[in-house]
């Protein structure tokens, strides 16, 4: 047999495409707009080595053009859960001996492979699905879906390096394996990249995966898959099932094998979660990894030395971007009373510019939201805004569901810090903000951190450098990724690793090395060269 030491450096960051008027990247992705919609879709589950048709059929429908159908996908049963359990198992052994080189080489080419034959598809479908303009769909579906999966290759190579010290006569050594039993991966619709990176970041590690995705998210999922088949992924290693969420647990989390979690989601699924697991723990063979980014509030701090413009910037791209529908959207802006009017005129003026319409008009920067759920939940926000004395709109308020989810950037000035939308996660394009006494900056850094249960993200802007550092330190528990000077959403993988605590999750920081330690579990072997033969130490001879 032949051994060497492979070596995975660390990988620069995906180059973003800009997708502008007379690039390659351009006329690819809108051949590849025409060509998915050209084809109706049939979309099975994937179990083991089979493709799984059930016959109970979902639409799927762009959010943005909810008249056009793009295809059906299969509804699953506790019956297809159970039998992705088994098929998991039952490929556990055979994927977790494989060499680390083999199981690296397969995500090294998916992510080969969406930068280049499937880049444009991979984009296109992220839009038609998910309603994210080209942008949007290039920075997440394509680039941060690569990072990932190079990323995560260099880092899990970094903790099996990792070795303990030995003494004289005797070797240590530490071993990475698997965690024993299997792992469910849950993911949202709003991210194509955390669709792929919950379920391969675990099997990187020699895990094997049951993964159940939003099913507003299942045709950019079920491309992913099959890209990882065409990589070389062996069946059973992730199994991808389309079922309701109490279906999913009701089946996973009373199941022994039951090793961990992977899920981003709403904080009080992810509680509920977490008890079920709680009360389950008799019946597992070990205890469960749980991981989980939820909910966020996300804040914007203006200080009184701010710029305004680099503010409006921001709150036009942090609040409104993919319709606010991130876990890290600008929710809340406290704007300091001798910059508020310049701020707000601004940022009435500039959202009065911003086109709201399909992911194939490229000169939209709004689309439409999710689902009409979504939806719904938005108008009645909105509507309550327009009625009540301490809330006003300042900026778009129309909500619209003939054609498509289409909700207006929007705007709401808080008279009362506390009211509802300041307090409570949207997941929308609608941005509150509170104007504050400009010389009372330490009362509404309290005010900022009393107001809301979540803590993922939030930002300062000021050019005062003793301002930065106040809010900084002051704020240091309130958002598990800062911004000095920029929008609150953003995080590049390698860079800023993503994560908050609080409401917000348990902070295990995708797209770093601290996530992939969750899914491994540790054995320390010593070998000692030259045993002793005699129980007796020094100290026991008589003088």
């Amino acid at each position: 047999m032949h051994f060497g030491n492979s070596n995975y450096p660390l990988p620069a960051n995906e180059p973003v495409l800009s997708y502008a008027p007379g690039t390659p990247e351009r006329a690819a992705l809108k051949k590849a707009l025409k060509d998915l919609k050209k084809t109706k879709v049939d979309v099975p589950m994937y179990i083991g080595a089979d493709e799984v048709r059930t016959g109970v059929k979902r639409d799927i429908r762009p959010p943005h053009e909810t008249k056009f159908l793009l295809g059906q996908y299969h509804l699953g049963d506790k019956t297809h859960v159970k039998n992705a359990i088994n098929a998991a198992l039952k490929a556990k052994e055979k994927w977790a001996s494989l060499s680390w080189d083999t199981r690296a080489h397969i995500f090294l080419k998916a992510a080969d492979l969406i930068a280049t034959k499937y880049r444009a598809v991979t984009c296109a479908a992220t839009m038609l699905g998910q309603s994210k303009n080209a942008f949007q769909s290039e920075i997440d579906a394509v680039c941060e879906m690569i990072d990932f999966l190079r990323f995560n290759v260099h880092f899990l190579d970094q903790i099996y390096r990792e070795q303990p010290i030995s003494s004289p006569g005797l070797k240590n050594r530490m071993e990475y394996r698997p965690l024993e039993g299997f792992v469910a991966a849950i993911t949202p619709f709003n991210f194509t990249s955390i669709g792929g990176n919950l379920p391969t970041s675990a099997a990187m590690c020699g895990n094997v995966v049951v993964w159940k995705c939003a099913h507003t998210q299942v045709y950019s999922a079920e491309l992913f898959m099959q890209v990882l088949k065409e990589a070389g992924l062996p069946d059973g290693v992730i199994n991808l099932v389309y079922t309701d969420g109490p279906t999913f647990g009701s089946v996973v989390f009373n199941h022994p094998d039951f090793a961990g979690i992977h899920f981003t989601g709403s904080t009080a699924v992810f509680k509920n979660m977490w008890k079920q697991i709680g009360e389950n723990t008799k019946i597992y063979k070990s205890y469960p990894r749980i991981v989980g980014e939820t909910g966020g509030k996300d804040f914007v701090l203006v200080h009184k030395s701010a710029n305004a413009d680099e503010v409006v910037t921001a709150l036009c791209r942090g609040a409104f971007e993919y319709q606010g529908q991130k876990c890290s959207a600008a929710s809340r802006a406290y704007l300091p009373s001798n910059l508020a009017a310049e701020i707000k005129k601004k940022l009435v003026s500039e959202i009065n510019t911003m086109k709201m319409g399909t992911v194939e008009d490229f000169t939209n920067f709004i689309n439409a939201v999710i689902d009409e759920k979504s939806f719904d939940k938005l108008e009645a926000y909105i509507k309550r805004a327009k009625k009540d004395k301490n809330a006003k709109i300042i900026a778009g308020g129309k909500c619209d569901k003939t054609n498509g989810y289409f909700i207006e950037p929007t705007v709401i000035e808080a008279l009362d810090p506390k009211y509802e939308t300041m307090c409570e996660e949207l997941f929308g394009p609608v941005l509150t903000i509170y104007v504050y006494d400009e010389n009372k900056f330490d009362d509404t850094i309290k005010l900022l951190d009393s107001t809301s249960p979540y803590a993922l993200t939030g930002s300062i802007f000021a050019r005062d450098r003793a301002a930065i550092e106040k809010a900084t330190q002051r704020l240091m528990n309130n958002a598990g990724n800062f911004y000095i000077n920029d929008k609150p959403t953003g995080a590049v993988v390698g860079q800023q690793p993503f994560g908050g605590a609080r409401g917000s999750g348990t902070n295990d920081k995708a797209g770093s090395i601290l996530n992939l330690y969750r899914w491994l579990s540790a054995r320390t072997i010593k070998e000692t060269f030259v045993p002793p033969v005699d129980y007796r130490y020094p100290f026991m001879q008589e003088p």
